[in-house]
């Protein structure tokens, strides 16, 4: 995934904007103010963090030595991953995409509805 790919990925989403709140290079998507992904889109390796069910973060890390807990956020909730072709992309974009569910998840119902978002893939 190259920068750009992952930049479109982030912004995909309903109501997600990209703002440089620490730096000009460190990008923070977020929906509705609430952060879902942050990347520093110049480093090299490309890495993101990305929000995610504390179990799935555990198994995420378990699997790919490139899934780590989240660098300077709550390790619990957060994964940063580095975008070096070792995760599959596909799951990359399921973990932007989950990361931005459980975002909106926690929003008021109103934000919800003027999202137009469906809910979470896991059913809730």
């Amino acid at each position: 995934m190259t920068p750009d790919e992952l930049r479109n990925a982030c912004l995909a989403f309903a109501g997600v904007g990209e703002e440089f709140p620490f730096d000009e290079a460190n990008s923070v998507f977020k929906v509705r103010g609430k952060i879902f992904a942050i990347s520093r889109l110049v480093g090299v390796p490309l890495r993101v963090s990305l929000k995610c069910y504390p179990e799935l973060a555990v198994q995420l890390r378990a699997t790919f030595p490139a899934i780590t807990p989240g660098y300077h956020l709550n390790k619990r909730h957060w994964n940063t991953v580095v975008l070096d072709g070792s995760v599959p992309e596909h799951l990359v974009r399921e973990m932007i995409e989950d990361s931005y569910d459980l975002v909106v998840a926690g929003l008021p119902k109103r934000e919800q509805v003027k999202l137009q978002w469906v809910g979470l893939s896991r059913g809730e």
